[in-house]
């Protein structure tokens, strides 16, 4: 199990602080990198840090990004969830927009070379090298017939939720081939 380092309340303060100031400040690739590894990240030459990026405010030291790696803008890198874990953000990896990663408790999460995280994706596991992971498109869940912004009470608005229908073997296949004769004009 990785045991995290222990750290005095005023280095816990002054970490807080410098993440504050690199989740604001510019320099996507020279004053943002440098505040971080000031906070205990280990991180190396030529890593692009996105605007407003969350780098583990509590153990940051356990989070590596090495060489050539881009975090795009609001991604979050967490290393701890019922204990410390360790990120590991190899070469020239690339997190998109938007992405949370995270690991727990004596856990390591590594994201290989190269590999590609799409935009808005959770990433809980390790992602193989040159793999490239992109979040589910998004479905209908269901149909309100109360507004959620009208409704009086979270109740009433689920009461009010309806299931969406359920395609048919021909309806699917039609979305799955648009130009077949069958679909729907």
């Amino acid at each position: 199990m990785l045991q995290p380092v222990s750290k005095s309340l005023l280095r816990r303060c002054l970490n807080r602080v410098l993440h504050l100031v690199a989740r604001v400040s510019p320099g996507a690739t020279t004053l943002r990198p440098l505040l971080h590894r000031a906070r205990g990240a280990k991180i190396g030459r030529d890593v692009f840090i996105g605007d407003d990026v969350y780098i583990d405010g509590e153990y940051p030291e356990m989070i590596e990004i090495h060489d050539g790696a881009a975090i795009s803008m609001r991604s979050t890198i967490l290393a701890h969830n019922k204990g410390p874990g360790r990120v590991i953000i190899e070469r020239e990896a690339f997190i998109g927009p938007h992405v949370v990663v995270m690991t727990h408790g004596g856990k390591e999460l590594r994201i290989g070379e190269g590999a590609v995280v799409g935009a808005g994706c959770v990433v809980s596991r390790s992602v193989a090298p040159r793999t490239v992971i992109m979040a589910a498109s998004t479905q209908v869940a269901g149909y309100a017939s109360i507004s959620l912004a009208t409704s009086e009470t979270i109740e009433e608005f689920w009461s009010g939720l309806r299931p969406p229908a359920r395609k048919t073997r021909r309806d699917a296949s039609a979305d799955a081939n648009p130009e077949s004769p069958d679909s729907p004009t």
